[in-house]
Order: C-alpha cells, then structure tokens, then sequence
C-alpha cells in the first residue's frame, strides 16, 4: 500500500478523463460554494467555516487537508455526495482555475504577503491572477480583509469591475510594536508611502495615503475589544447590521483573530447562528499541524506552520506572549513545495527572540547551516539537530515545565507531526 491520503490523486485522474468534472459537480450543490484564499491562514480558516456550516445540519464538501489546487478541490468534491455546500481552500495562483469552474457565492481572501517568490513570483503577478479569476466569477462576491492593502488593492480593482466587495478587520489599535519588516508599504495607486493609525502586524492595519487616493475603508465585519494572551484569544464582531457577537477560542495570536473574523463573516453569510459558530470553536481541534498540542514525556510540545517572514514574525509574538522560559525547534527545507530560494529568512525577526534570555533556540531541514548562520547573525546560538526527538534530547536538561515550540514550513510539517504523534499524545 501507498500509506498516503489520496487527497489529489482521484481529481487528478477525474480531471485527464472530464475537465469540467468541477463545474458539472457545482450545479449539484443545493446551496453553493465559499472559496478560501490569502497567503497564511486559509487552511485553518477554511476548516472552521466548514465545520460551522456542517454544524447547522448541511452536508458539506471540503478539502480539509489543504489539497488546494484543482486536483484536491475535484477529489474532494468527488468524496462526498449529496453535498449541500461546498467550502475549499484554494492556491492563490490556482483561483484562475477554481472560481470558474465553482462560480462561489463567496471568495474570502484573508492577507498576501511575499511567499514561495521561485513559483508564485512577486505579489503584484498574484494580484493579477485573483482579480482575473473573480472576472470569471460574476456570481462571486469578495470578502477581504479591509485592513491589508494587498488584498485591498484587487478589491479595488475587482470592484471597477462590478465585483460585489465585503470587508472585515480590526477596528482598534491593539498597541503592539510593528513589524521590523514591514510588507506593502506603499500607496496601491499612486506609489506614496502609506501611512498608519495603527498596525495590527506586518502589513495589516488602519492605512491610509497622504494623497488620499486610497486607504482602508468603513468595515463591514469589525473586531473590538480584542484580547490575546497564552490561553487563546477573544473578541466582540459588530456585524453591517449592527448586529454584535462575542467569540473566543482557545488557541492562536492576533492572527488568528483575523482568521476567526473572516470565518465568522463567510458563515454568518451562509446562514450561521452565532451560537452554532461559538459552538464550532468550542469543539475545534486542529489536526493539521497547524497550532497543535503535544504531550512528549511530561514536556509541553507546541507545532505551527511558519512558511515565510510574517508566519515566522507571527510565531515569534506567540512565543514572546509566552511568558515562560522555553524552548524553540526552527526547520526550514527548501524542497519544491517549500519554494528553493530561503533569502526570506533574512526578513524574519529574530532578533526579537534574542531579547529573551529564556529562549534556548536548535534548528533542522535541509537548510540548517543557512538558519544557523542566520541565528548568529541575531546574536543567538544554535545547535543543528535533525528531528524533534533530537531537539527534546537536546534540551533534556531544561525543567520540564519548559515547553517546545516547534515551527517548520511546508515539506516539514508533516514528519514533525508523524513524529510527535509517535512519541506522545495530543493535547486538546
């Protein structure tokens, strides 16, 4: 036996023998589709509106493990019959295939940031590709984070195309330090440097140009009262009709509340009551890697997706929040789904993790010697080790109450989880 999921590999041969084997399926659904899209965050976020609107007794489609290309949308939709709704985390570059074939009431576009620069090139080619792709989607309307100008820049463009926009984002300062490298610091229209009220981390925040040509816009879905610490993170969402809700969840960092804001808005447009997506929250365990909770010996194991600067400066505000002495596993591989070119890690903050003395740091994959020089660079010392079994033997010594925060991209995300559900349990 092969021993991997087939999450692909039907779509794949569904799509050589009907190429509109997509579209043929779509007109089954009694209710429609919502497509996920954004640089980090949509595998989780995509989850969660699915779980939600399973959760108000539709059956619905959806490629859970992140298959996110056409191949995994068809299988996906292939898996399940008498589908209601279907709900799919698509590829960025993938939507120009997707959304006509799906024709989405809704595509959720949650950030962009500069990601796998070998295969996706540079962020105004992805722009172009998703404007393209809801051209061929009048059926679509786009909810984006109105606070990334990014994302705001296709939502501009779309829109002069009649293109339906619906946005969400914070609607506070939150009083965190900026980003060292910010992404998108200039006027989507005329060029000029933008300017900010307020960040709430990399790129994503009140903006406006000093030319007034184009800024973030009055938003639909508003996070306030926002709290995030260790335990999770809260918030209240005033809906466009005045509407107010309260949501919590136990995991995640500021974004995260963002993830939670768009899936909110995606299921509270499909339908959702406010108790059920509560609920769903309540119920919602990650299992793809991505923030999930290990016991390995009495020792606490934290594994997360860190894939490009600003899921690694992201990781590194969840560690600082972390007020306890701990302990950090960094992997990066440069395998093709991971992109081969790592200059990003250049970009990355970690000099933010110098400042703490209680940080003990080991790092692994393929490119170890390039992180471990990069670590020195931020005046940390690194040890190369080649397995999360390694790194635990590694700081073996350290109190138990010292947790493990292991941070990888792509290709080493699921090796890292095979090996922690191996060597412990998983915390809920």
């Amino acid at each position: 036996m092969a021993r991997r999921n087939a999450s692909q590999l039907p779509g794949r041969v569904a799509l050589a023998i009907d190429p509109t084997i997509i579209s043929e399926l779509a007109r089954q659904l009694g209710e429609g589709s919502i497509v996920v899209c954004g640089t980090n965050g949509k595998t989780t976020t995509n989850n969660i509106i699915a779980s939600a609107i399973e959760a108000s007794g539709n059956k619905v489609a959806c490629n859970r493990a992140g298959a996110n290309m056409a191949p995994g949308v068809a299988a996906a939709m292939m898996s399940t019959r008498r589908a209601t709704w279907a709900v799919m985390e698509a590829d960025e570059l993938s939507t120009r295939i997707i959304l006509p074939a799906l024709r989405p009431r809704y595509l959720v576009l949650l950030n962009l940031f500069r990601d796998q620069l070998d295969r996706a090139g540079e962020i105004d080619h992805v722009q172009e590709v998703i404007v393209e792709a809801l051209a061929s989607s009048p059926e679509t309307t786009l909810l984006v984070c109105g606070d990334d100008p990014l994302s705001m820049g296709i939502a501009r463009c779309a829109a002069q195309s009649g293109t339906p926009v619906i946005t969400f984002g914070i609607g506070e300062d939150l009083g965190l330090a900026p980003d060292r490298v910010p992404e998108a610091r200039f006027c989507q229209v005329c060029g000029s440097e933008l300017i900010y009220d307020y960040r709430a981390y990399a790129q994503l925040g009140a903006f406006r140009c000093p030319q007034g040509d184009f800024s973030r816009p009055d938003l639909d879905f508003v996070a306030t009262n926002v709290r995030v610490n260790r335990s999770g993170v809260a918030f209240e969402v005033t809906t466009p009709d005045g509407e107010t809700c309260q949501i919590s969840a136990g995991f995640g960092g500021v974004y995260m509340v963002y993830n939670l804001l768009a899936a909110y808005a995606a299921a509270h447009l499909a339908g959702v009551s406010n108790q059920t997506f509560q609920h769903t929250l309540d119920e919602y365990h990650p299992e793809n890697g991505r923030l999930q909770h290990f016991d390995v010996g009495g020792r606490e194991v934290i594994l997360n997706l860190a894939k490009n600067p600003t899921g690694f400066n992201q990781n590194i505000s969840l560690l600082i929040q972390d007020d306890r002495p701990k302990a950090a596993y960094l992997v990066v591989n440069d395998d093709f789904n991971d992109g081969k070119d790592i200059s990003w890690i250049w970009d990355v903050d970690f000099e933010r993790l110098a400042t703490d003395s209680s940080v003990c740091v080991v790092v692994g994959g393929t490119r170890a010697n390039d992180l471990q020089v990069r670590m020195k660079y931020a005046d940390i010392q690194a040890d190369i080790v080649d397995s999360v079994e390694a790194a635990l033997k590694h700081i073996a010594a350290l109190p138990q109450e010292y947790p493990l925060y292991v941070l990888t991209n792509y290709s080493a995300l699921w090796p890292a989880k095979a090996e922690l559900e191996r060597m412990g349990e998983r915390h809920d």
